[in-house]
């Protein structure tokens, strides 16, 4: 059977209403049907389709398609960039960015103002770097503590930009984390950091797996997941 090789990303527009609305055409050697679906991590919509279907039809069905794909869009979330008056949420509570060019350091709290030293250029690096080791700093003893109850040892802990998952569980026991977390209120970052340790014991999500995910949550596990359900997605747009 010849294999058919798989055509680069093509970025389409599809005319809806005066407007051109962006959709990335895929080729997907799985895919047994056309469909839509929403990529919030990139802020797009990917039209996937079959190997052997015709480009005319996948086009097709994204046109007969365009009130969806008009409405998902208008609901992405708004990108929010790092840069001087901006508003973000650290660990869940509001903190304005303020851009110190004349003082010394790199960057440091005052009540809830996140202020940054430096060049203005450098402001969304620095700040990012200050965000992550924000994380670190509160995620490491929590994973050690948990950890610790389970009797498991972690090897390692990674902070990622992950867009697709917020943790993982490696088979070595490595964990990994998306540092958009640093974004997340407290109670959601604990039930994350029981659900991966709990991983260490079961490799799975069977009824084992959520009864030690739920003993290892500091409260109830219904809340923060939840929260992820109905605000994961705004996590992304955060120094996008």
């Amino acid at each position: 059977m010849p294999v058919h090789p798989v055509p680069p990303p093509e970025e389409l527009a599809i005319v809806h209403a005066d407007a051109e609305l962006p959709v990335t055409f895929v080729r997907n050697p799985r895919a047994r049907r056309v469909s839509l679906r929403v990529d919030t991590a990139h802020r797009r919509i990917v039209l996937s389709a079959p190997l052997r279907m015709s480009r005319d039809t996948a086009i097709r069905f994204a046109h007969a398609q365009v009130f969806w794909i008009a409405a998902r869009l208008k609901r992405l979330p708004e990108r929010r960039p790092f840069h001087d008056g901006a508003e973000i949420p650290l660990f869940g509570v509001a903190h304005r960015i303020r851009h110190r060019p004349d003082a010394r350091g790199t960057v440091w709290l005052e009540a809830q103002e996140i202020h940054v030293a430096g060049q203005v250029q450098h402001l969304p690096r620095r700040l990012r770097d200050w965000l992550t080791a924000e994380l670190r700093r509160r995620l490491v003893p929590l994973v050690q503590a948990k950890a610790a109850q389970v009797e498991r040892p972690v090897r390692r802990i990674g902070l990622r930009d992950s867009r697709s998952r917020w943790g993982s569980c490696g088979p070595d026991g490595g964990l990994s984390f998306s540092w958009r977390l640093v974004f997340a209120p407290a109670h959601v970052l604990d039930y994350l950091v029981a659900h991966e340790v709990a991983h260490l014991l079961h490799m799975n999500h069977g009824p084992r797996f959520w009864a030690q995910a739920r003993a290892l949550c500091d409260g109830p596990m219904e809340p923060p997941r939840a929260w992820l359900k109905a605000n994961g997605e705004t996590l992304l747009q955060y120094g996008a």
